[in-house]
C-alpha cells in the first residue's frame, strides 16, 4: 500500500513536468506493484482499512496498466498541448479513486470510491471528446448511475443498522428482495446488462480514446467487481431471482450481437461487443457457482485489453481518416498492411480465438452456465457464433474493399502507435499460459 500510494503521490508532482515522463514513471509504478503478485486467496498488505486479495491484485493492476496506455494513446493532446498537464491529473485522480474502490475492505468505503471515480471518467469526456454531443453522453453516464446510487446508499444504512457491520469479512446475507434490488441495480448499470446499456454506446462515441478506454477497461470491471463482493450478502434472495437477471443477461447479448452486425460506426460496434462480452460475465457471476467467478475474472481481464486496444487502432484510423464510418474507412490492407495484422490479432482477441485468455474466460463461463442450466447452451451457440460474426465483419470491412478516392494523404504509423497496440496484445495473449493462478482466487 506504502508503495502504491508513495509512487502516486510523487506523480502528482511530475504531472507538470513532462507528458512523457509521467508516463515512464506510470510504467515503473505497475511494474513495481506486479513484483508485489500473491497467488493467495487471502487478505494481504492489511493497512489503513485497505487489503488486497487475488481478485483486488488483478484488477489493481490492470486499472495501472489501463491508465499508462491512456496517456501513451493521447498523443495528440501532447502534441497540440491541449491541457495535456491537466488530463494527466485527471487520469491520476482516477487511478487513485480506482485503486482505492479495489483495495478497500469496508463497503462504504468501496460505494465512495465507486461513485467518485465518475466524475474524472465525466470529465474526460466532456473536456476532451471530439463531437458536439459529448454533454448529452455525460449526463447519460451521470444519471444512469447516480439514479440507483441512492438506493444503494440506503441498503447501506439498512445494512448496518441490522447487521451492526459493513467490513467486507463480517457481512451477514440478507433474505430481502428490496435489498437485493437496491445493491444489484447499480451493478446492472454499471456492467451493464441488457436493458440499462443505453448509456455506453453514447459514452464511448463521443470520448476520447483515453475515456473509451478506460470505460472499456475498468469501468464495466467495477460493476462485476461490485457483484463478486457483494455475492455474501444476497446469497439467499439471489438463488432465488437471479434465474431472471440470467435469461436477460444471454438472450440480451444474443441481440445486441445482432446490434453489432447491423453497424457502420466502427467505435460503436466495439462499444456494442463490450455489452454482449459483459453480459455473459454478468450471467456467470449470477449462476453463483465457483466456475462463473473463475471465469468472471478470466473474461473481466481479457475484455479490458481486447477492447481497449480495438478502441485504440479505431482511433489510429479515426485521427487520419477524421471518420468512424467504415464505409469511409475501407482497404486500409492496400496503404497500411502492417497495421492490418494489428487489426486480425485484436478482432480475433475479440471473437476468443487461441491463444487468447478471453477463450480461456469464455471456455469456463460456458461450463459454468451449462451446470446451471443446459437450456442455456442454445443461446450460447448463438452469442459465440455471431461474435465472430461482428468480429470478422470489423476486420474485412476495414482492411478489404476500394481505398475511399477522399484519401489524398495518410500518414504512416508511428512508433508509438505499434507499441500502444504491442502493449495491449500481448500480455492478453500470455496470460492464458499462467491462467490458473490468475483464475482461481477462492
Amino acid at each position: 500500500m506504502e508503495l502504491v500510494f508513495g509512487l502516486v503521490g510523487l506523480l502528482f508532482t511530475l504531472i507538470f513536468v513532462s507528458f512523457w515522463f509521467s508516463l515512464f514513471c506510470g510504467l515503473i509504478l505497475t511494474f513495481l506493484f506486479l513484483l508485489k503478485l500473491s497467488f493467495s486467496s487471502d487478505v494481504l498488505y492489511i493497512s489503513c482499512g485497505l487489503g488486497m486479495d487475488l481478485l483486488s491484485f488483478t484488477l489493481v493492476g490492470l486499472s495501472l496498466w489501463i491508465c499508462c496506455l491512456m496517456i501513451l494513446a493521447s498523443g495528440e493532446i501532447n502534441k497540440f498541448k491541449i491541457y495535456s498537464g491537466f488530463f494527466v491529473f485527471i487520469i491520476i485522480i482516477l487511478l487513485v479513486s480506482l485503486v482505492l474502490t479495489f483495495l478497500s475492505m469496508n463497503l462504504f468505503v468501496f460505494y465512495l470510491f465507486f461513485e467518485v471515480s465518475l466524475i474524472p471518467t465525466l470529465i474526460l469526456i466532456v473536456g476532451w471528446g471530439n463531437q458536439p454531443e459529448r454533454i448529452q453522453a455525460g449526463v447519460y453516464l451521470l444519471f444512469y448511475t447516480l439514479l440507483v446510487s441512492l438506493p444503494m446508499m440506503m441498503g447501506l444504512f439498512f445494512m448496518d443498522y441490522y447487521g451492526f457491520s459493513l467490513e467486507f469479512y463480517f457481512l451477514q446475507s440478507f433474505n430481502n428482495l428490496f435489498l437485493y434490488l437496491c445493491f444489484s441495480m447499480v451493478f446492472f448499470i454499471k456492467i451493464p446488462m441488457f436493458l440499462v446499456h443505453l448509456w455506453l454506446p453514447k459514452a464511448h462515441v463521443e470520448a476520447p480514446v483515453s475515456g473509451s478506454m478506460i470505460l472499456a477497461g475498468i469501468m464495466l470491471k467495477l460493476g462485476g467487481y461490485g457483484l463478486l463482493r457483494s455475492m455474501k450478502i444476497l446469497f439467499k434472495i439471489g438463488m432465488k431471482v437471479n434465474l431472471i437477471f440470467i435469461v436477460v443477461s444471454i438472450i440480451g447479448a444474443v441481440i445486441i450481437s445482432l446490434v453489432c452486425i447491423r453497424q457502420n460506426d466502427m467505435k460503436m460496434l466495439i462499444a456494442y461487443s463490450s455489452v454482449s462480452h459483459m453480459g455473459l460475465v454478468l450471467a456467470g457471476i449470477l449462476t453463483y457457482n465457483l466456475w462463473g467467478s473463475w471465469g468472471a475474472l478470466g473474461l473481466m481481464l481479457a475484455h479490458g485489453l481486447s477492447s481497449s486496444g480495438l478502441f485504440c487502432i479505431a482511433n489510429i484510423l479515426y485521427e487520419r481518416t477524421h471518420s468512424r464510418s467504415m464505409f469511409l474507412n475501407k482497404g486500409f490492407i492496400n496503404i497500411m498492411p502492417s497495421l492490418s495484422l494489428w487489426w486480425f490479432l485484436l478482432c480475433s482477441s475479440n471473437m476468443s480465438a487461441p491463444p487468447s485468455f478471453n477463450l480461456v474466460g469464455e471456455i469456463i463461463l460456458i461450463n459454468s452456465l451449462n451446470l446451471y442450466s443446459s437450456l442455456i447452451l442454445f443461446f450460447m451457440f448463438f452469442l459465440v457464433f455471431y461474435s465472430g460474426v461482428y468480429s470478422l465483419f470489423l476486420y474485412a470491412f476495414t482492411q478489404h474493399g476500394q481505398v475511399y478516392s477522399g484519401m489524398f494523404s495518410v500518414s504512416c504509423v508511428n512508433i508509438r502507435e505499434y507499441t500502444l497496440l504491442f502493449l495491449h496484445w500481448v500480455p492478453l495473449n500470455l496470460l492464458f499460459l499462467k491462467g490458473e493462478l490468475f483464475l482461481c482466487w477462492i
